[in-house]
């Protein structure tokens, strides 16, 4: 596991954050009382690099503070920095309204043509010298433009003077980095994103101990030791049910806590602004940023020589076929589009929905995937994609140590000298011209009938079968079309063909 600091703030080592204006809105002072908790006075046009150390804040990840300047012949130095901001801090002066405009009019609108996708804080400096027979509600002002540029996470003012809200800027500014609210909420539906409900769902249903569809006090109390590492007290469980009862009634029944439940919880924490209380969770169970598993709890085996190849061990293939089992509930032997998208519901997404995998199995004619079918796109997926077939295996509950789901094969060369194999998948690539009858071959691989009217494959394509031999084995065979307009490319790489096992020269007669 990676250490405690790092994983809970998402594997940052550190936040870059690059302070904007125009000239004059107090960029520089603002760092500068930061870093010495003191208003400075005489300061140079724009301050050196200003370093926060790891103790500032809670989340204990050292900050870097870039200044700029808003003159013309400083802009190329500008944009450069702003491409290397993990966010950035957007001001205006409270006593120079103009400054407040030229934000949507100029500063939000170069962000996009720069094509910066950071988080942006917005702040008003210089609080202190705002007129005060001319108060102002940010609310009118700035709720168009939140409402307009979504990148916005925040609107904040402060005082370099007063020192007043000053931490409180760079705060926020680092925790939009660290707990970032778009992967979570979508501010427009004002509801869970649906990555975060998967996620959330897979985290429920490991939790779930018993499996009956609902945490007890004991499974709601382990929960909350690893990921909080402290125990809830009783009074604390039953206040947690009646938050969700009398918000959600469908959240709490005689069991405990019930799926609907927990994804209410997370709703309110992200509605009360401390989206670190689900992040911490979502870190615990391995999730990054992009809501995926985080390779350092993927343990898949990185280093192979070219002619060796990844397959599922015994012990995956056999959960995989349980798990096949278990969502094949009217035991038809397939299971429908409906059953693997509930099969997949704690996974991102189905991960067979696009090329490679998207119809390179075989389906029944009602489009529902065998068990061979499910089969075989496991061991396609294992081969171009080991990381990605381990993370899908996690995300769908297996519950064995990751390390021994995936297996390296012996390498090829050896196999060919002793004339001998224990390989379970086979790689065999098809060549041949246009019209050749190269996607013919492969449809009926998979049990497609002959089509008199066929569309040219664009690019390659895949199609990935499981064959009976002699004596009852079984192994699997992919087949891989390379495109006549490919083959250059193809065997340009000198390792191309090390991969595979046999080729396979389709002509017209």
């Amino acid at each position: 596991m990676p250490d405690g600091n790092s994983a809970a703030a998402g594997g940052k080592t550190g936040v870059r954050i690059v302070v904007v204006g125009d000239r004059g809105t107090g960029k520089s002072s603002l760092i500068a009382a930061a870093a010495t908790e003191s208003f400075p006075e005489n300061l140079s046009p724009v301050l050196p690099p200003t370093r926060l150390p790891a103790d500032f804040f809670p989340d204990r990840v050292p900050i870097t503070i870039i200044d700029t300047s808003a003159s013309l012949e400083s802009r190329g130095k500008l944009n450069e920095e702003l491409k290397r901001a993990d966010v950035i801090i957007l001001t205006y002066a409270c006593d120079f309204p103009l400054t407040l405009t030229r934000l949507s009019s100029f500063w939000l609108q170069e962000f996009r043509r720069l094509e910066v996708k950071v988080p942006v804080i917005v702040v008003g400096c210089k609080v202190d010298l705002r007129d005060e027979n001319q108060p102002i509600s940010l609310e009118p002002v700035m709720g168009p433009i939140m409402q307009q540029y979504r990148e916005i996470e925040t609107c904040i003012e402060c005082s370099a003077v007063t020192l007043m809200q000053v931490p409180d800027v760079f705060y926020y500014a680092q925790k939009a980095v660290l707990h970032p609210t778009a992967p979570l909420f979508d501010q427009d539906t004002q509801a869970l994103q649906p990555r975060c409900i998967r996620a959330l769902r897979r985290i429920f249903t490991l939790c779930d101990s018993d499996m009956d569809g609902a945490l007890n006090d004991a499974e709601l109390n382990d929960f909350q030791v690893k990921c909080f590492d402290a125990p809830l007290q009783p009074a604390e469980i039953v206040g947690v049910r009646r938050v969700v009862q009398e918000k959600k009634k469908e959240g709490v029944n005689d069991l405990g806590l019930t799926l609907e439940g927990f994804l209410f919880l997370h709703s309110l924490f992200i509605d009360k602004g401390r989206l670190e209380t689900s992040w911490a969770v979502l870190r615990k169970f391995g999730y990054g940023n992009d809501l995926k598993l985080r390779d350092d709890f993927l343990p898949a085996p990185s280093k192979h020589a070219p002619d060796q190849s990844i397959e599922l061990t015994i012990e995956a293939v056999e959960f995989v076929r349980r798990v096949f089992r278990l969502f094949d509930t009217n035991n038809y032997g397939a299971l429908k589009p409906t059953q693997l998208d509930e099969l997949f519901s704690t996974a991102p997404e189905n991960p067979w929905g696009e090329a490679p995998y998207k119809d390179a199995a075989e389906r029944t004619t009602q489009g529902n995937l065998t068990l061979k079918g499910f089969l075989s796109e496991w061991a396609l997926m294992t081969m171009l994609d080991p990381r990605g077939s381990l993370a899908n295996l996690l995300y769908i509950g297996y519950g064995g140590n990751p390390a021994s789901a995936l297996h390296v094969t012996r390498r090829r060369s050896v196999d060919r000298k002793k004339q001998q194999t224990e390989r379970n998948v086979f790689h065999c690539l098809v060549f041949g011209p246009k019209n050749a009858g190269k996607s013919t071959l492969l449809n009926s691989f998979l049990g497609r009938p002959f089509s008199e009217s066929h569309e040219l494959t664009a690019g390659e394509r895949y199609a990935v079968n499981v064959v009976d031999q002699l004596g009852g084995n079984k192994k699997t065979l992919i087949l891989r079309e390379i495109p006549e307009d490919g083959v250059k490319k193809f065997l340009s790489n000198k390792e191309s063909l090390s991969s595979s096992d046999v080729a396979v020269f389709v002509y017209d007669r």
